[in-house]
């Protein structure tokens, strides 16, 4: 092969590498997440809205999308009202099983409690024997954080 030959050939190979480079970034920039979402609650951990919004909101799409008239939107309302009134009653009378469940669930996270701290404390043991001494107090800062966000999530669940 003459230089000319080879001259071509490395031109076009740096061509398609800089274009699959470059088509890398572009994919990793477009599929990052925007500002707007980072550091926002996820939405599974989003409080959920209350039944008098979800209702409004489903009044309000089936009116738009349904085409419902005045009447129907009355008897929607009657309707979800009846609903409402059944699950409450569901509610109340499955409501001594479901504290009972609870206190039992509660009952079986104490007694395995000591082990399972157990197990997290050897495991952070050994990530630290890992590490090296410069290494430790980060960690331990790291973890002083994971463990406030832990606190902060436990608190917001309760509420």
């Amino acid at each position: 092969m003459n230089k000319s030959k080879i001259s071509a050939f490395l031109s076009i190979l740096a061509v398609f590498a800089s274009g699959l480079v470059l088509g890398a970034f572009g994919y990793r920039l477009y599929s990052a997440p925007s500002v707007s979402t980072i550091g926002t609650t996820p939405p599974a951990q989003q409080q959920r809205p209350s039944p008098e919004e979800v209702r409004k909101r489903i009044v309000a799409d089936m009116t738009s999308k349904v085409k419902l008239d005045a009447e129907q939107i009355k008897q929607l309302n009657a309707i979800m009202d009846e609903t409402h009134d059944e699950f409450e009653q569901l509610r109340l009378k499955s409501k001594p099983d479901w504290d009972d469940l609870n206190d039992r669930r509660k009952a079986i996270e104490d007694k395995w409690k000591p082990e399972r701290d157990a197990i997290g404390a050897r495991q952070t043991e050994k990530v630290r024997a890992v590490l090296r001494e410069d290494q430790r107090p980060l960690y331990d800062a790291w973890r002083a954080e994971r463990e406030r966000q832990r606190k902060l999530r436990d608190q917001h669940k309760k509420q």
